[in-house]
């Protein structure tokens, strides 16, 4: 299962943000389930993270988590001019590798 989260920040929410961030992410990588986040901030301020779970039962529980829970409300609440979130089913993947020398 993968979540993408892109949203906006409001302009006086950048310091706060940091922290509720960080340690929801930490929250995230000790949870049952969890494969893998990444967070990117593209240059006119958007930002994408994408978090995977191994399953939907997984990925359910961390949706429905406390702390997760208060933090989306903060985020609302405090932090985001908007965002949009997409949870998707892997239907393929597919890794590659340069092996040295290439």
């Amino acid at each position: 299962m993968v979540t993408l989260f892109s949203g906006r920040l409001r302009d006086d929410a950048i310091a706060d943000y940091s922290v509720v961030a960080e340690e929801i992410e930490q929250r995230a990588r000790e949870a049952d389930g969890f494969v893998s986040f990444s967070s990117y901030t593209a240059a006119d301020g958007e930002r994408l993270s994408v978090a995977v779970f191994d399953s939907p039962e997984s990925h359910a529980r961390w949706r429905d988590d406390e702390e997760h829970r208060e933090a989306q409300r903060r985020g609302r609440a405090e932090f985001y001019d908007g965002y949009d979130v997409l949870v998707c089913e892997v239907v393929r993947e597919t890794h590659w590798t340069r092996a040295e020398g290439e």
